[in-house]
């Protein structure tokens, strides 16, 4: 055998998944962050069922809620919608940097691996989106993953110039562009175009409701299909501004921001002062029309241009926040004392597919009537309380499991599928001190 060939198939068998003395606790620590902020948003929107409510339904609400339900609905709003998913999502470019950085060390592509991982990927999350919740991400991150092995060669301008148009531009014109004809044409027009839309979806909604909380899991097989073409619709919608998201995860990750803080402090404080102002102004300005519309003083439905001009306001208070969280999280890793106390989430975000997957079986027992059956029964505070417990509970079992096994069960899985072979669950044991050292 050649000593060439050798050469060139000794990188193809270097590729293999990361052990612990390769992880970075810090994305670890900010990826079971993203997924406590992800699960409070899931529960109190989602698996709640607070989306299934009629407007009407949720206009008696808001005249009737107490203090702390407002506080909580609004503070919800604020503080976790968009910014969990848009931190989750830069995570996930970020994380395409790293194994683009790891593949050219092998001195390998990273092609042939990345793309039998995003497709097991896609399998997984078509699964779960089926079977179990509407609701999945997977799939819809897989899908666009494939799309940054275009981006992998691209200059960090054009990444961030296609950022901005992903984020800003184009979702606003996919939703927008039919509503054209009621922008230019009557305000009665409107409001009755506005209004049969209404009571469509309203209309599916209720079949979706009694689909899960009927005590048969096939029931709710259907109600998840039922319900899915109209959720797909806003995937769609969203999927640009998930990419554009992906791309600014690209750029940080390529110049290891992340791997080597120390070295970008200055620019993480300027991000975290800027993600805190524009996250409070875009934010701020969201807040105020939500609680001009619940008062009546705004009718949506005669303002068909608003969306052109709320998206914007929406993305900048998202990525305004998101950066200030995870910037924040950052600058305090660099405190030896904080970093004890958030290294804590790395465990859980070690296995964030894992319990990503556990949340949705458990939340389909808690809220469906294959369960408990509370859906649409319990009020804001509970349902952002609840969800924190059960995170609580899984960071405890992270650390227990990752004390005995090298991955979670569906990363295992996952790996074992990309790389066309069981890999090795079980940790080694520790060595036994020999009696020599132990004198």
């Amino acid at each position: 055998m050649s000593s060439s060939h050798s050469t060139v198939a000794a990188p193809l068998a270097e590729a293999r998944p990361v052990d612990d003395t390769e992880r970075l606790i810090l994305l670890d620590a900010l990826r079971g962050f993203a997924l406590c902020g992800v699960f409070v948003s899931n529960t109190y929107m989602w698996f709640s069922g607070r989306f299934l409510l009629t407007r009407a339904q949720i206009e008696s609400f808001l005249a009737q809620a107490s203090l702390a339900d407002l506080v909580t609905t609004r503070g919800t709003a604020f503080l976790v919608f968009g910014k969990f998913i848009t931190l989750f999502s830069f995570l996930f470019g970020l994380g395409f940097a790293v194994q683009m950085g790891r593949a050219e060390q092998r001195g390998g592509s990273i092609v042939p691996l990345y793309a039998r991982r995003v497709g097991v990927l896609v399998l997984i999350g078509l699964a779960h989106g089926w079977l179990l919740w509407f609701g999945d991400i997977l799939s819809t991150y897989a899908v666009l993953g494939f799309t940054l092995l275009l981006f992998r060669k691209r200059s960090d301008k054009t990444l961030l110039i296609w950022s901005a148009v992903l984020i800003f531009l184009v979702p606003l014109l996919i939703e927008n562009l039919p509503r054209l004809k009621e922008i230019f044409g009557s305000t009665a027009d409107a409001e009755a175009a506005a209004k049969v839309m209404r009571e469509q979806r309203e209309a599916v909604k209720a079949q979706v409701l009694v689909g899960f909380q009927s005590n048969s899991y096939f029931d709710l097989v259907r109600a998840n299909a039922l319900f899915y073409k109209g959720f797909l619709q806003g995937v769609f919608m969203t999927m640009p501004s998930i990419l554009g998201r992906f791309l600014l995860g690209l750029v940080a990750g390529r110049h290891r921001i992340f791997h080597e803080p120390s070295k970008h402090l200055p620019l993480l404080r300027k991000v975290l002062i800027w993600g805190l102002i524009t996250g409070i102004i875009g934010n701020g300005s969201s807040t105020v029309m939500s609680i001009l519309f619940a008062q009546k003083i705004l009718n949506p439905d005669t303002l068909p241009w608003l969306p052109f001009v709320m998206w914007p306001v929406r993305q900048i208070g998202e990525l305004g926040l998101a950066a200030f969280y995870v910037t924040g999280i950052t600058l305090l890793f660099q405190r030896a004392t904080w970093q004890r106390v958030l290294s804590v989430l790395a465990p859980v975000g070690r296995m964030a597919l894992s319990n990503y997957l556990s949340q949705t079986v458990l939340s389909l027992f808690i809220w469906y009537g294959i369960g408990l059956g509370l859906t649409t029964t319990l009020g804001p505070k509970v349902t952002v309380v609840l969800p924190l417990g059960i995170f609580a509970i899984q960071v405890i079992l992270s650390h227990l499991w990752l004390a005995r096994f090298r991955f979670g069960p569906a990363e295992w899985v996952w790996r074992s599928l990309t790389y066309g072979k069981a890999q090795p669950l079980r940790r080694a044991p520790t060595p036994e001190p020999s009696a020599a050292t132990a004198v």
